[in-house]
């Protein structure tokens, strides 16, 4: 016990941390180890903030409580060497299984290998780990790209001028950015420039650089922004320049306060493609459950992305992601990794 509390300890220093409890009593049922319970998974993410963090762990925990399993969430709050220390905590604390949420496939592929050494059952969220023991759980990045892209063709036709944000070296946005160089090719389409940061204050961040660009490239007429924080960040550029008649943006994700954003009046914001975060968590914790019980999910577990445009929103009146989920029911659920023994999470 006094060794867990020390690692606990070692993990509040180097990265967010919250633990729920499990339930002794099992699921009736259920395979083992499930149907004794007092199972333990961890979740490690890469990412420390941002909407879209948020969703997710929510549906961790829903599915997590569904389970009655033990979970302790952590955020490496963009850092490599935190991320691959609250990994080996885990290992340490002897957890059944490990989420691994984004992240740098370079800096986790032998850490990842260590738990799996361990006895460890490994699933990775949006991070390509080379592992065909690692299940990757997956939005369909090109098909997300390629429902938003499309809308930008038929908005604007073909042969505009445009600007992308985006970093390379993370898996989701490398694969998101591949299919814009496609449809640049296929379509005529001139990228006048290419920008983008990942730390603590993207918005911001990009904002800045968003401004920069959009001075020096007045011509640019759309923004492909492969991720929502990204998306806000070029937003807020646009308003204060006063150019959101002319720019428009075409992004990836989705979240109230995306909604709250895409939906104001005049919003330079007009279309994103996405799967539901939370859904998104909720499926991690069914695939780490059913690798932890010998159910293989597979190595790759796609979910399929919903094409959301600004006036879809605004003529269903829909404010929130609850009233998305109401009216875009393939928006709500995933029957990925799924088995008759493994609960439905409360909504």
């Amino acid at each position: 016990m006094f060794k867990k509390l020390k690692i606990l300890a070692a993990a509040l220093v180097t990265g967010a941390i919250f633990a729920t409890q499990s339930t002794a009593a099992g699921l009736p049922g259920a395979p083992a180890p499930f149907d004794k319970g007092g199972v333990d998974i961890a979740v490690v993410s890469f990412l420390g903030s941002g909407d879209w963090l948020q969703a997710f762990e929510a549906g961790v925990k829903r599915q997590a409580d569904a389970l009655g399993v033990k979970l302790t969430v952590s955020q490496a709050r963009n850092d490599n060497d935190t991320q691959r220390t609250l990994i080996e905590q885990a290992i340490n604390l002897g957890v059944k299984g490990i989420i691994v949420n984004n992240g740098r496939p370079e800096v986790l592929k032998d850490v990842a290998q260590k738990a799996l050494d361990a006895g460890i059952k490994v699933v990775a969220y949006d991070v390509d780990l080379d592992n065909l023991q690692i299940p990757q759980i997956e939005q369909s990045d090109r098909d997300m790209a390629r429902l938003v892209l499309e809308q930008a063709i038929r908005e604007k036709g073909e042969g505009f001028t445009a600007g992308a944000v985006y970093v390379a070296g993370f898996a989701p946005l490398d694969r998101r950015y591949g299919v814009f160089k496609e449809f640049v090719q296929k379509h005529n389409i001139t990228e006048k420039a290419v920008w983008g940061v990942v730390n603590d204050t993207v918005p911001a961040s990009v904002a800045d650089q968003t401004k920069a660009v959009l001075r020096a490239n007045p011509d640019i007429s759309v923004i492909f922004t492969p991720w929502d924080e990204f998306a806000k960040g070029v937003k807020l550029a646009i308003d204060e320049l006063g150019l959101a008649s002319r720019v428009k943006i075409y992004g990836v994700d989705i979240s109230t306060a995306d909604i709250q954003l895409i939906t104001e009046p005049e919003s330079a914001w007009v279309a994103t493609a996405a799967a539901n975060a939370a859904v998104v968590g909720e499926v991690s914790v069914r695939a780490v459950a059913l690798s932890i019980a010998g159910q293989f999910p597979g190595r790759s577990v796609l979910l399929q992305p919903t094409l959301i445009t600004r006036d879809d929103l605004t003529g269903n009146g829909i404010g929130t992601i609850e009233e998305l989920q109401e009216k875009f029911p393939a928006f709500r659920e995933s029957d990925a990794a799924t088995a008759d023994w493994i609960p439905a999470v409360k909504r």
